[in-house]
C-alpha cells in the first residue's frame, strides 16, 4: 500500500488587530482598497477554463448588534442580524430601527450597538509566483491561508503595516 507524501508546506498567519475596526464603512473601506488597488501585486488567473480576476471576494458576512433598553437605560432585549452583502446589512440596520413592532415587543427603545457590530470578508489573491491564498479580513483580525512562500506575509504585512486601522 502506497503512503502519502507530503508535497507542499501551506501555512497561515495572523495579525490581531490593537483596537477592532471602527465600524462597517471603515472595513468595506478597507476590503475595496485592496481589490481595487491590488497591493499584493497579485495577477488575473484562468482555471477549469474560467478567467479570475487578481484578487477576488470570495465570501462577506455582516451581523448588526440591536439592544432594546427600557426608559432607565436597563436592557431588556437583543437582536443578532446576520446579512450576507452590505447592501443588506445597511437597509437592515435600518428596517430593525423603525421595526415598531419589534421595539413595542421588547418593552423599550432600540439602540444599533455598533461597537459590538461584527464583519469578514474572504479574499482570494493569486500571487505571480502562481500560488492561490486567502486574506481573511475580520473586525480584529486578519489571516493569511493557504501560501507556502514567506514573501507572500511579507507583502501582506509590509501593505497592512501603512494602513493605520490595521496597527
Amino acid at each position: 500500500m502506497a503512503d502519502f507524501v507530503q508535497s507542499a508546506n501551506v501555512k497561515s498567519a495572523t495579525r490581531t488587530l490593537a483596537e477592532p475596526i471602527v465600524d462597517v464603512a471603515a472595513f468595506n473601506t478597507i476590503v475595496q482598497s485592496v481589490i481595487t488597488d491590488n497591493p499584493f501585486e497579485c495577477v488575473a488567473y484562468m482555471t477549469a477554463g474560467e478567467s479570475h480576476p487578481a484578487v477576488e471576494k470570495t465570501k462577506e458576512a455582516f451581523t448588526a448588534k440591536m439592544v432594546y433598553q427600557d426608559a432607565l437605560a436597563k436592557t431588556v432585549g437583543t437582536g443578532n442580524h446576520k446579512f450576507n452583502t452590505l447592501a443588506g446589512f445597511n437597509a437592515g440596520v435600518t428596517a430593525l430601527l423603525a421595526a415598531a413592532a419589534v421595539t413595542t415587543a421588547h418593552g423599550g427603545t432600540v439602540v444599533h450597538d455598533v461597537g459590538s457590530d461584527a464583519f469578514s470578508a474572504t479574499l482570494r489573491c493569486h500571487d505571480a509566483n502562481g500560488e492561490l491564498y486567502m486574506v481573511n479580513f475580520s473586525r480584529d483580525r486578519i489571516t493569511i491561508t493557504s501560501y507556502e512562500d514567506d514573501a507572500i506575509r511579507t507583502n501582506v504585512e509590509t501593505w497592512a503595516d501603512t494602513v493605520p486601522a490595521l496597527a
